[in-house]
């Protein structure tokens, strides 16, 4: 796996070592922020202490904090995903120029909990509401349970070929995929458990058409509530 280095003075990342292959539309990297940066991330998250809780029966169940809310309390996650460094990686894993997605759109930076028994969600695509295509990266900021490696038992999976496969998320990892192709969910979280994932989307055009302006509105509430329909 490549390991990705963020600069003191400048969030820039350089990765020291080939990048993995993005042929099936996913790619994985370890440890991407040294041990004193993401520390800091993992402090800024803990600040995060109000979350939207959502709750779709038979689909969804946890807590979000949106891009507005980390602008004003988590800056420095925002400041790495609007970084020129975080485009660049993203643009080389993916073979095409990607820029972040808008502010209006809540989902473009936002923080995932599954700190509750039972939070999930179940099989999905990550629609794209934008002109380009979209794509999807996760990094964990904190996992934690009773499994025997000491991670909750909450699983990112995918679906590809028809055939199921579990993708490991410990802390500092990077996922990067094509939600749009790549069906996956997150099995339930147990008691005593918590995962919290730092999610953000990239797109080749950021830019939407009327309708697809409205259709990401009404897929935010499922996060935000009923406020998305004005975001």
């Amino acid at each position: 796996m490549a390991r990705v280095r963020i600069l003191k003075m400048d969030p820039h990342f350089t990765p020291d070592s080939s990048l993995p292959s993005f042929a099936q539309h996913l790619a994985m990297l370890d440890n991407v922020l040294p041990p004193d940066d993401f520390a800091r991330m993992v402090g800024e998250t803990e600040e995060l202490a109000d979350t939207e809780r959502s709750y779709l029966p038979a689909h969804k169940q946890g807590g979000t904090a949106a891009y507005e809310t980390l602008e004003r309390k988590a800056p420095g996650l925002v400041a790495l995903y609007r970084s020129s460094s975080l485009r660049r990686l993203i643009s080389d894993i993916v073979k095409l120029e990607v820029a972040p997605t808008p502010l209006h759109d809540q989902s473009s930076c936002s923080v995932l909990f599954y700190e509750k028994p039972g939070d999930h969600i179940g099989w999905h695509y990550d629609h794209n509401f934008y002109k380009g295509r979209h794509f999807t990266v996760l990094v964990p900021i904190i996992n934690r349970g009773r499994e025997p490696n000491g991670l909750s038992q909450a699983r990112l999976m995918v679906r590809q070929n028809k055939r199921e496969r579990v993708i490991a998320t410990p802390p500092n990892a990077m996922i990067v995929f094509e939600g749009a192709t790549v069906r996956h969910r997150v099995t339930p979280i147990g008691e005593g458990e918590r995962r919290v994932i730092w999610s953000m989307t990239f797109c080749t055009d950021p830019r939407n058409s009327a309708f697809q302006g409205v259709a990401r509105r009404v897929k935010d509430t499922a996060f935000f509530g009923l406020r998305a329909l004005w975001t």
